[in-house]
């Protein structure tokens, strides 16, 4: 075979002529001729696959078809003697007037749904918190307040249509003055479908507009799942549960009124006894009755319950940077949730001794303005209450 004979041009006629090419193997002259004759859908892969010269006649008969693609594709071959040859070609046919087709442009990527806060309050003394919900419709956003009890489900709700501006302002301003958190669209709909489940437990009436809003939001009502076990070191928590109350929160917290006033008569019975007792034994007697009614008053079910309430506490103390206190909250919820009753939560028998604490303060302020002292001390306000805000609070 002449040298001529291998450039790419006489290699092609000769391929397309089906004249014998004995310098190169039998079954690549058949690929090389079939590749030519069907440039048209010809691979990179396969023309790579051919030795040099073969490849550069399948390359011309691309040139000659004016088909761009193969050359295109070769361009960016890692046979670097090829890819200079279909760099060559394309070079070709642009002179030609040959362009490769614009790659089509891909679509902007499709905007992310907007989304806005969704806020939970802090646990009322009565287990009570309020959920704000949004909803972006025709061009404005919809404020779904709830307030809900861990007793009976969703108590109050309210739809309203906001601007995104006082959205912002109105969630900004509760997250502010500590009235809550903020969680995800998908914790706050998890809330808000225990809760539902609640009221159809414990039978109680659906607010208006609730069933359309679980709709809009797409809600079902859920059952909360079991809180996790108890962990080793929560023994050790247990014995520190009374710092909760420190909290500005859980401060907050006393045992409902039929409770306290049971124990303030058993404390006032023990004051007027004729027993003759010093100090640190009617201290001690106190004590026991705190103790007493502390263990009377967490049955199985009301353990369930605050155990809950300190779940949801320990999330807020998270998001407020203390650390300790959702350590101790989340170790005395698990407890409390699985029964564990020695040692003796401190957090439950603090709930109780804070009342004779609250009505000896009360006792003094009353005698400083000559005023009797009352029997118990007063109950927590349970009337609706609103932030500066907007907010509806529990």
């Amino acid at each position: 075979m002449s040298p001529a004979s291998t450039e790419p041009r006489p290699l092609l006629d000769a391929l397309r002529a089906g004249t014998p090419l004995p310098a190169f193997p039998e079954a690549d002259v058949a690929q090389a001729r079939k590749l030519a004759d069907d440039v048209g859908s010809a691979s990179a892969s396969a023309v790579e696959a051919l030795p040099e010269p073969l490849a550069g006649a399948v390359l011309e008969a691309a040139v000659l078809a004016g088909q761009v693609a193969l050359p295109e594709a070769l361009s960016a071959s890692p046979v670097k003697p090829l890819a200079k040859a279909a760099k060559k070609a394309l070079y070709r046919l642009r002179s030609r007037g040959v362009t490769p087709p614009e790659a089509p442009k891909e679509a902007p990527p499709a905007p992310a749904p907007e989304t806005l806060p969704t806020l939970v309050t802090v646990v009322s003394s009565a287990g009570q918190y309020g959920l704000l919900l949004t909803r972006v419709v025709r061009g404005g956003v919809e404020l779904l307040q709830v307030v809900a009890s861990d007793e009976q489900g969703v108590l109050e709700l309210t739809r309203t249509e906001q601007s995104r501006g006082d959205i912002r302002r109105i969630l900004k301003h509760g997250l502010k003055n500590g009235f809550g958190m903020e969680v995800s669209r998908e914790e706050g709909a998890r809330l808000l479908a225990e809760a539902v489940a609640l009221n159809l437990r414990t039978r109680t009436p659906f607010p208006p507009d609730l069933e359309a809003a679980l709709r809009h939001h797409g809600v079902q009502p859920q059952e909360p799942e079991p809180l996790p076990a108890p962990e080793p070191d929560d023994v050790r928590r247990a014995l520190e549960g009374d710092q909760l109350h420190a909290t500005p929160e859980i401060a907050e917290w006393v045992p409902p009124d039929a409770e306290v006033r049971g124990l303030m008569e058993q404390v006032q019975a023990l004051a007027s006894s004729p027993l003759a007792l010093s100090g640190p034994q009617r201290k001690e007697q106190v004590r026991q009755r705190v103790l007493d009614a502390a263990r009377a008053f967490f049955t199985p079910e009301v353990r369930q319950r605050y155990a809950r309430r300190l779940w949801r506490m320990a999330a807020f103390f998270d998001a407020t940077a203390r650390a300790l206190q959702a350590d101790i909250a989340r170790g005395e919820a698990r407890r409390l949730f699985h029964g564990l009753d020695e040692p003796f939560s401190l957090f439950a028998e603090a709930l109780f001794a804070k009342v004779l604490v609250l009505a000896a303060a009360g006792a003094q302020a009353q005698a400083e303005q000559g005023a009797p002292a009352p029997e118990a001390p007063p109950a927590a306000p349970t009337g609706e209450r609103r932030s500066p805000g907007g907010l509806i609070l529990p």
